[in-house]
This record gives C-alpha cells, sequence and structure tokens, in this order.
C-alpha cells in the first residue's frame, strides 16, 4: 500500500483498531494526528484523561498508549504496511509520545498481522477460570512474546504468588482509607447500566465480573464498596496463574514499551485460547511496587501483574468514536 492508498478511511480504521487497546479504568487517554503530506500517524498523551491519584507518574497512561501503540503494528502490518516507531521523538513536546512512519518500503511483518483477529477479541475477563494448567510451551511462548518488544514476563513460584495476594489485599485496604482514589475509581467505574447516552469510557458494571466469595484473589473489584443491582457472586480458582510483567529501567520509554509488550502478551494469549486480566493495585503505592518485584530474577521494574487462565470472555467495555481522537491534516 502506498502514501497515496492511506486515505482518511484507511487511517481510521488504523487507529480504530488501535484504540481497542486496554488503559488504565479505561480512561483511553491518547489522541492521534495523522500528516497525509508525508504518511506520518503520531500518537499523544491525553492528559486531560490523567488519574492523578492512581497514576501520579503518568506510568500507567504511558503504558495505555503503548498497548494502542502496539495495535497500530497490528492493524497496519494486516494492511500489508510496515510501519516505522520512533518513541518519544521531540524532547520539546513530551506529549508526543510515537511517531509511526506508515509509508516504509518494507515488507509487512506477518506475525503481526497474524494477531489481527485477537484486537477486537481481547477484553479483560474479571471471571472465574478454570483450575487448568496452562502448558510449558504455551507459558514459554508469551514470555518470547515480551521479550520480542523489550520488556519480560515471568511466572512467580508459588511464594511469591502468595506474596502478591497479599499485596493485593494490602493495596486494597489502603485504597478503601483513600477517598480520593475512591473517587477517581467511582468516576470511571459505573455501576449504572451500560448504554448511557453520551459514554464512551470507563467501565461498566456488566465488566466488573462477579464479587467474589471467599478468600482474596488478584482481581479487582470496581465496585469498590457500592451497590451493583444484579451482581452475581462466585467462587474464584484458588491457584490462578500469575505472570508479572517487567522492564530493566523505569523511564517513559521503558512504559510505552512495556504497554506494547503487555498488548502483545494479550493478544498472543487470546489467539491460543486463553483469558486474562490485568490489575495495577499492588504497583499504584511506590512501597509495595518494590516489594511485588521477584528477588530472584533479573527483572527490575514490574510494570504489570496478569492472571491469565481458561474461562468465560471478558465483556467488552465502550470506546470512544474515532471521530474524536483523530485529526487528518
Amino acid at each position: 500500500m502506498t502514501a497515496q492508498a492511506l486515505d482518511a478511511d484507511t487511517v481510521a480504521a488504523l487507529v480504530a483498531d488501535a484504540t481497542a487497546a486496554p488503559s488504565l479504568h479505561n480512561a483511553q487517554p491518547w489522541a492521534f494526528r495523522f500528516r497525509s503530506a508525508d504518511g506520518l500517524l503520531l500518537l499523544y498523551a491525553d492528559l486531560s484523561r490523567t488519574l492523578p491519584r492512581t497514576d501520579p507518574d503518568t506510568r500507567g497512561l504511558h503504558m495505555g498508549c503503548g498497548a494502542a501503540l502496539f495495535n497500530l503494528r497490528v492493524a497496519a502490518a494486516a494492511a500489508g504496511l510496515t510501519p516505522v516507531v520512533r518513541l518519544l521523538p521531540d524532547r520539546a513536546n513530551p506529549q508526543l509520545l510515537a511517531e509511526v512512519d506508515l509509508c516504509a518500503a518494507r515488507p509487512p511483518d506477518t506475525a503481526l498481522a497474524q494477531l489481527h483477529p485477537a484486537v477486537r477479541r481481547r477484553h479483560s475477563s474479571r471471571h472465574p477460570y478454570r483450575e487448568e494448567d496452562i502448558p510449558a510451551g504455551l507459558k514459554d511462548r508469551l514470555c518470547e512474546s515480551a521479550r520480542a518488544e523489550g520488556a519480560q514476563l515471568i511466572f512467580p513460584a508459588a511464594w511469591h504468588m502468595r506474596s502478591l495476594l497479599e499485596l493485593v489485599r494490602d493495596a486494597e485496604g489502603r485504597e478503601a482509607l483513600d477517598a480520593g482514589v475512591r473517587g477517581e475509581t467511582a468516576r470511571w467505574a459505573r455501576t449504572e447500566p451500560r448504554g448511557v447516552p453520551g459514554v464512551s469510557d470507563g467501565i461498566p458494571a456488566e465488566a466488573f465480573g462477579p464479587a467474589q466469595r471467599g478468600t482474596g484473589s488478584l482481581v479487582r473489584d470496581f465496585a469498590a464498596g457500592r451497590a451493583v443491582p444484579g451482581r452475581a457472586w462466585a467462587v474464584f480458582e484458588k491457584n490462578p496463574h500469575i505472570a508479572l510483567l517487567g522492564t530493566a529501567h523505569d523511564k517513559q520509554t521503558d512504559w510505552l514499551r512495556a504497554g506494547q509488550a503487555l498488548e502483545r502478551v494479550l493478544l498472543v494469549a487470546t489467539t491460543r485460547g486463553l483469558v486474562a486480566s490485568v490489575t495495577s493495585q499492588p504497583l499504584e503505592w511506590p512501597e509495595l511496587r518494590w516489594v511485588a518485584r521477584d528477588p530472584v530474577s533479573a527483572m527490575a521494574h514490574v510494570q504489570m501483574v496478569l492472571r491469565l487462565g481458561y474461562g468465560p470472555e471478558g465483556h467488552p467495555s465502550p470506546r470512544r468514536p474515532v471521530a474524536e481522537l483523530l485529526d487528518i491534516v
């Protein structure tokens, strides 16, 4: 596909796939500008959609935008394009997170293109999963997917998994005592039915999953003590499959790479029949985030905690219209 073929509809379709990515509280903190003269698609951080109490350093915002960037690469490859990405191309404009050349004269990445059907199928599943092992070969494939994007994925030992569960409970207790964090969650995680006119972001009640009966798990309860009419209760798996995604360093470029790695792992998992949910709760408190790392691994900075397994697919969350996100010049 040439630069002349990149009309408005083509670019809009690429951006629509990009924005199917996960983001913290489904805030969708991204914006795009396409420069038709040179075939460059620019990805910006939308700072009006930050979560100052939950994500004060915007690490989660950068990861969400990184995930959207990976989806964009997948969609472009499926369209026969080979995007060339430059992260943080302008130091004078920190909101410009990436510059994507959609008209590079290279063969498309077939491995990325094969992930395209999973872009719209991937949804966070906050339901109980089956007590079923994930094959070692598939775990290796997921770890390879993270490495391909400059990150690391590890499956912690049982003792570390128990420690992570304790950290989640600790984070939940801290959140319960912090009115600012609770208010931020209530703003984005809505207990009213989905389909409210004008609502195209946040997490609808249908995507919360059932309330948990019994001991704690790694599934974040977005109800946060609020009543959700008609919400069911369920017992979650006793031995969840947990993975840690992390990087050697902890700068903006690392967060963007971690976001791309996260989405690659999630899309590969989806193509292999797995479902997943993620939690950043123990990583939102600096003192807990440090403890979350695996002391026997080379992972210096944990960027996300993943729960993987076999079970029901998650409920989709709304997406903002592309017309609100894309500017073509």
